[in-house]
C-alpha cells in the first residue's frame, strides 16, 4: 500500500510503502494502482532512472565506437549493450545496498527495467536514425551531441507513460521501490 508521504533518497523523493497485504488487487505486496492512483511524478523519476543508466552506456557506447571508427551497426550495437548494463547497474547498486544479494539484486533489476530500458532504447535509437546526418556525425561534431540529447528527450517521452503504467500495475519500478 503506498503512503501519500514521501522520504528522500538520494536527492529524490521517493514513495514510502508498507508491506501488507491488503486486498485482492496485491502483487507481491505491491497495491495496484487504478487510474491516475499512480503519479505522473513517480512515472518520471522512474524514466529519469532508467535514462541515466541508459544515456551513460549510449554515450560510453557511441564515444568507443566513434573514436575506433567503427561503422554504425557495431557502434550501435555496442551502445544498446552497455545502456543496458549502466541501466541495471544503477538500480543493482541501489538494491545491494539496501541489503540483497547479487543473484537477488539482479532479478530485481532485470525486472525493474528491462521493458523500460527497452522502450528507451528503440526510441532514442529510432531518433538518431532518422535525424539527418546523425549517424555519421562524429564526437567533435555539434551535430552529435544535439541529436544524442534529442534521442533521450524523445525517449523519456514515450518512456514515461508506459513506466506509469507499469507502476500502476505493481510491474516496473514498483518492484525497487519496496528497497529504497
Amino acid at each position: 500500500m503506498v503512503d501519500e508521504s514521501a522520504i528522500t533518497a538520494g536527492g529524490t523523493d521517493m514513495p514510502q510503502h508498507e508491506h501488507t497485504q491488503s486486498g485482492p488487487h496485491e502483487h507481491h505486496g505491491q497495491r495496484e494502482h487504478h487510474g491516475g492512483a499512480t503519479s505522473w511524478s513517480m512515472a518520471a523519476q522512474a524514466t529519469l532512472h532508467c535514462l541515466t543508466g541508459c544515456a551513460i552506456g549510449e554515450i560510453v557506447g557511441m564515444a568507443i565506437g566513434t573514436a575506433l571508427a567503427w561503422h554504425n551497426v557495431p557502434t550501435m550495437i555496442l551502445a544498446i549493450v552497455l545502456a543496458f548494463v549502466f541501466g541495471y547497474s544503477l538500480t543493482m547498486r541501489g538494491v545491494l545496498r539496501a541489503g540483497l544479494d547479487v543473484r537477488s539484486a539482479l532479478r530485481v533489476a532485470l525486472a525493474a527495467d528491462t521493458v523500460s530500458i527497452t522502450i528507451m532504447e528503440l526510441a532514442d535509437n529510432a531518433t538518431i536514425v532518422v535525424f539527418p546526418g546523425a549517424m555519421d556525425a562524429t564526437l567533435s561534431d555539434v551535430l552529435f551531441w544535439l541529436s544524442l540529447a534529442l534521442s533521450f528527450a524523445v525517449a523519456f517521452l514515450v518512456t514515461t507513460p508506459v513506466n506509469r503504467w507499469m507502476i500502476g500495475r505493481g510491474k516496473g519500478h514498483a518492484v525497487v521501490h519496496q528497497y529504497h
